[in-house]
């Protein structure tokens, strides 16, 4: 039995790893997924994957191709989730800010210099206009943090995924002001390149498995239920979230890599562009 560490956040999007490692899928391709939960998000999987203590990450795109251009050994071997993430813009249920503009010159609570929630308070000043060099930022480590953070007005807003966010909201402690979706596919597998090199069979294998999960996905019976109960989540919201998400087995595109890197660029997150074959493994 062949063993790969596999880390991701504690939400929707990866259920079906639960449902394909529950279900014992790997095991009928002799592999054993070892599932690493993240609440901290992409800064501590870019970590786990530098510190080897994972091998495979289901990681958000910009926040992978920013750590592997700053030196991650890692590439990106497939797309997993094609649509865009939608990013809750957050404030405290009772700030007196009522607009994502209002929330200009204040600071923004991130998990960690480097994560989704840093890096999207970077594309969100950018559609917004504001002057990025200005982005002032309190690093919270996780979503509890924010909660924190928020409440005792440290930081005045938070970004991070709405559905996910989505109950906070209902329960009177986060009140969103917008959304900023990301412009290009918003989840990726990265595969340390040791990996790639001693276990690649392997990884073709549950690529394989996953794919075929994510295919028949929405098919499932009362998959919304499931969802609904398993990350405290109301019925309308996972049918509006099912409807707008998709799931992919393909590779990032040269344009998708092009529009990425010149955003990371252009906001001064990445130093240089690199080659597309330095970013992503085609098995």
């Amino acid at each position: 039995m062949r063993t790969l560490r596999v880390g991701g956040v504690p939400e929707h999007f990866n259920l079906p790893w639960h449902l394909a490692i529950e279900e014992g899928d790997f095991e009928y391709d002799h592999l054993h997924i070892e599932w690493v939960s993240f609440p901290g998000g992409t800064g501590a999987m870019n970590a786990a994957l530098r510190n080897k203590e994972i091998d495979v990450a289901i990681i958000l795109t910009e926040g992978i191709i920013k750590d592997i251009i700053a030196g991650n050994p890692s590439r990106i071997v497939q797309t997993y989730v094609h649509s865009p993430l939608i990013w809750g813009i957050h404030v405290a249920a009772n700030s007196f800010y009522k607009s994502v503009e209002d929330l200009k010159n204040t600071k923004a609570a991130i998990s960690r210099m480097g994560s989704g929630s840093h890096l999207m308070a970077y594309i969100n000043a950018e559609k917004h206009q504001w002057d990025t060099k200005s982005l002032d930022f309190e690093i919270v480590g996780d979503i509890d943090g924010a909660v924190k953070a928020l409440s005792e007005d440290t930081a005045q807003y938070f970004m991070w995924e709405r559905f996910t966010t989505k109950p906070l909201v209902d329960k009177g402690v986060f009140r969103r002001v917008g959304d900023c979706p990301t412009p290009w596919p918003c989840f990726v597998i990265a595969v340390r390149e040791d990996v790639l090199e001693n276990q690649r069979d392997a990884v073709r294998e549950m690529l394989k498995v996953i794919n075929t999960k994510t295919i028949s996905f929405k098919e499932i019976p009362e998959i919304e239920e499931l969802l609904a109960k398993r990350y405290d989540q109301k019925l309308e919201d996972i049918k509006e979230w099912l409807e707008i998400t998709s799931w992919s087995e393909s590779q990032l595109t040269s344009e998708e890599i092009e529009n990425i890197q010149t955003h990371l660029l252009s906001l001064n997150l990445i130093p240089e562009k690199l080659a597309a074959s330095k970013l992503i493994y085609n098995l």
